[in-house]
């Protein structure tokens, strides 16, 4: 394959296979000027290479819909990248290790940033003390966020820096408090460093070959001019695309800083590891229900006003009393707005993990998109996971019923809520196809489908995600291992929305297998990484 970082303005594809529902069997294709102008066979090939720029030998890889990540946080994943890395800290010793490693490598960092531990799978079983961090900084502002980044521990100089009251007791952060030491601390990052963040975490898309990030930004989670820097940026590169959305209730501040929607994480609740998640009924292991950001009549209020403006609303809803108060509030706005006019916004639910079958019938009813990350359940379910601890075993099993939503024909749209579970599509799609619990299993087919074209069709977008002549020329070329057909048997298959039900064309993601690696990613016509020495 070639080298070459540029896009000629029309390129044959040869000798791989396409991933396309124009033809299941397809092993070239032709782009040109940034649309999908045909896929076909080898012999039919022919015809088309005298009158084409470049020829792409693929010799035997896989071309398929670049991949949309539909829930990210670009800088913080920048950060994380770039920053202190605690998502493998084996223990509170471990971690404490790594921040005096790390302040000791940044001497001039304005503030130090780490992300990613997670004490639920300490043997320590606490996180580390106000005093452990102060030592192992030697006095210096540290800001470090729990891994589902709803809560955080601090060291006593970042709490200097808060211009308002903090509560100072000798435990994580949550709510309000979070929101101040989290604000504290991203302010003292410059635009360079922030800039630099933005261009890592994109570049590191890329390379894992998605094509869009949908763009989580909000009051409580960035800033605005995070959130403008951010397009800005994007808009100058040729990929990955970002499309933005604003998590404030207020619609035309969202229309003002280019979001597609007021919405992404516009919090109704908080996060199960953080104990912040809005039950109906008390965690397993803590006296109470969780955190309430968000009531019904809000969401309705917000909601009607973001259909008057002609955007998308959404929310960050992940306890069961949260997604009732979400599915409350859109009932209600469509009682006001008309239910029409609810279902074609196709407003959105971040996470929406504890659904009941009401919930899911009620998302079906009012169009929502189910925006969700299966990495969580990869990482926090089964019967010893933090879902279990937090919920006891029975609630636990009842998360993320992927095979129900799209039963009842809930359009689901993947993401990884990065850097809370890392970008990794083909991870996020064994995720999906082998969750802890086996009713909640989808086929391949149908998770790769909400993890390429669901993420376009939740910002209204029915013509991308799939190669088919007119459709952007948004793909990634893969090594893989021998494509696989899943049975038409399969007990989840029949919930499939892949055209390519039953044919050949995905890799075999089963559990010790290696994942596809990413050779080369094309945004509009454009390459925006090819890896080096293809």
């Amino acid at each position: 394959m070639s080298d070459r970082t540029d896009q000629p303005q029309t390129v044959l594809l040869r000798r791989g296979e396409v991933h396309s529902p124009a033809d299941p069997f397809a092993t070239a294709m032709v782009v040109e000027r940034g649309q999908v102008a045909w896929v076909g066979s080898e012999g039919a090939a022919d015809a088309f290479a005298d009158g084409v720029d470049e020829i792409v030998d693929l010799d035997g890889a896989l071309v398929t819909p670049a991949f949309t990540d539909a829930h990210v946080h670009t800088t913080s994943t920048g950060l994380a990248l770039t920053g202190l890395d605690l998502s493998g800290a084996a223990s509170l010793d471990a971690a404490l290790a790594l921040v005096r490693d790390f302040a000791a490598a940044r001497p001039d960092d304005r503030v130090l940033l780490g992300h990613g531990w997670d004490a639920s799978r300490w043997s320590d079983g606490r996180p580390p003390t106000r005093a452990e961090l102060d030592a192992a900084t030697g006095g210096r502002p540290l800001y470090l966020s729990r891994i589902d980044v709803h809560s955080a521990v601090v060291t006593s100089a970042l709490l200097d820096l808060v211009p308002c009251a903090v509560p100072r007791e000798d435990a994580p952060l949550t709510s309000d408090a979070h929101h101040a030491v989290r604000a504290a601390a991203f302010a003292a990052v410059t635009p360079a460093q922030r800039a630099e963040a933005q261009r890592t975490a994109l570049a590191h898309a890329a390379s894992l070959g998605i094509g869009t990030v949908h763009e989580c930004g909000g009051p409580k989670i960035s800033s605005e001019d995070d959130f403008t820097g951010l397009l800005g940026l994007a808009a100058g590169l040729p990929g990955p695309r970002v499309v933005g959305y604003w998590a404030e209730e207020d619609a035309d501040k969202a229309r003002e800083l280019g979001a597609l929607g007021a919405a992404g994480d516009l919090f109704v609740d908080g996060a199960l590891g953080s104990h912040t998640a809005c039950l109906h009924e008390p965690y397993a292991d803590a006296g109470h229900t969780g955190a309430a950001y968000l009531d019904a009549a809000a969401v309705a209020a917000h909601v009607a006003s973001c259909i008057e403006a002609g955007l998308q609303a959404g929310f960050h809803a992940i306890g069961d009393a949260a997604v009732s108060a979400v599915v409350e509030g859109v009932r209600a706005a469509a009682e006001k707005v008309g239910p029409a006019r609810v279902r074609a916004a196709r407003h959105r639910v971040e996470h929406a993990e504890m659904l009941t079958s009401e919930h899911v019938a009620a998302f079906a009813e009012l169009g929502l998109i189910a925006s969700v990350q299966p990495a969580f359940d990869a990482l926090w379910g089964g019967e010893d996971g933090m879902y279990a601890r937090r919920l006891g075993t029975e609630r636990a099993r009842t998360l993320n019923p992927y095979a129900a939503l799209l039963k009842a024909g809930v359009p689901l749209a993947f993401g990884s809520d990065s850097p809370v579970t890392p970008l990794d599509p083909w991870g996020t799609v064994r995720a999906a196809a082998f969750h802890h619990t086996p009713e909640h299993r989808v086929s391949v087919r149908a998770a790769f489908t909400a993890h390429t074209r669901g993420g376009w069709r939740a910002i209204g977008r029915d013509d991308a995600g799939v190669l088919v002549p007119g459709a952007p020329a948004d793909y990634a070329v893969w090594r893989t291992d021998e494509l696989v057909v899943q049975a038409p048997d399969d007990r989840v298959a029949r919930w499939s929305t892949d055209p390519r039900s039953g044919t050949p064309g995905l890799p075999d993601l089963s559990p010790g297998r290696d994942l596809p690696v990413c050779l080369r990613t094309v945004v509009g016509g454009r390459t925006v990484f090819v890896r080096p020495g293809e």
